[in-house]
């Protein structure tokens, strides 16, 4: 068990990572306001430019979301919700203060946004993945969820717009725009990559020796299969069809077992992001 947390902190730590790297060296840099607390805190330095830097006022924001969410949701409020919004906000602070920059690292704003916006999508997709976040917003969401019994995302996602449409009047309409493009790419990039991560491969196979392609699926790969008898359309000859999921990396073994046990073995094989239970996801 104590290795199991290790390893997902870990992973909670190198996604952290990811997220900062991309807000410090390409979000701050460039303004770029694409919601969330990084957002907000590009726009209060820029509306008052002698408060602390950008890093120190998004570190107080999280930790004054941080304080109310313990207030407010008690224990509903995730140990690695507060482990990543603290070490992300660190991380942003000491890059601040070790890794100094006066401008972007480059003259190509659309590289800038691109990873801008990837490497902190990919980090909190990480994070997501392992039922943790990097605070700010998703704290409001909680208790937006909790509270009021509105559909969290649809409200961060107009407070994300509100921001990012701020951007226009602080720091002008070039860089406005690049924030909206920013803010909708972000969007489907979260989800696309959680689906990534999680992608699994789904089999229907039809088959005249299922014992066989059975015992490969239990023995070899450690998953299970559902049996179920059919009669074929054309031959009315019965069928056996093994209903079973498998990891990607996995899935050309099976592909290659069936061909060798029964080379007249029809298959459908699906994509599938969502599967719950043993050797899986947990419920």
């Amino acid at each position: 068990m104590m290795k199991v947390k290790l390893k997902e902190f870990g992973v909670l730590t190198f996604g952290s990572v990811l997220t900062a790297v991309g807000i410090y060296f390409f979000k701050f840099q460039n303004r770029f306001v694409t919601g969330g607390i990084s957002g907000l805190s590009l726009l209060i330095s820029g509306l008052w430019p002698t408060l602390p830097s950008t890093a120190t006022i998004m570190t107080i924001l999280n930790i004054l979301l941080l304080i109310i969410g313990f207030l407010v949701l008690g224990k509903g409020f995730g140990v690695k919700t507060a482990y990543c919004s603290l070490l992300f906000s660190a991380l942003t602070w000491l890059l601040e203060r070790f890794v100094p920059m006066t401008g972007p690292l480059t003259d190509e704003t659309l590289l800038e946004l691109i990873f801008a916006i990837s490497l902190p999508s990919v980090g909190s997709a990480i994070i997501f993945d392992h039922d943790g976040s990097s605070g700010g917003t998703d704290i409001i969401a909680m208790i937006i969820r909790k509270y009021f019994g509105l559909d969290s995302g649809k409200a961060l996602l107009c407070a994300d717009i509100i921001i990012a449409s701020m951007s226009f009047f602080v720091f002008g309409v070039r860089i406005g725009l690049f924030s909206i493009l920013g803010l909708v790419t972000k969007s489907f990039l979260i989800d696309t990559v959680i689906d990534g991560l999680n992608l699994c491969k789904y089999f229907t196979i039809v088959t005249d020796k299922p014992e066989e392609i059975s015992d490969f699926i239990m023995n070899d790969l450690n998953h299970t299969a559902t049996m179920l008898t059919g009669t074929g359309a054309f031959t009315h000859s019965s069928k056996t069809l093994l209903l079973t999921a498998c990891r990607r990396s996995e899935a050309l073994r099976l592909r290659k077992k069936i061909r060798e046990v029964d080379p007249e073995a029809f298959m459908f094989i699906t994509n599938t992001s969502e599967i719950l239970g043993k050797n899986f996801r947990s419920i």
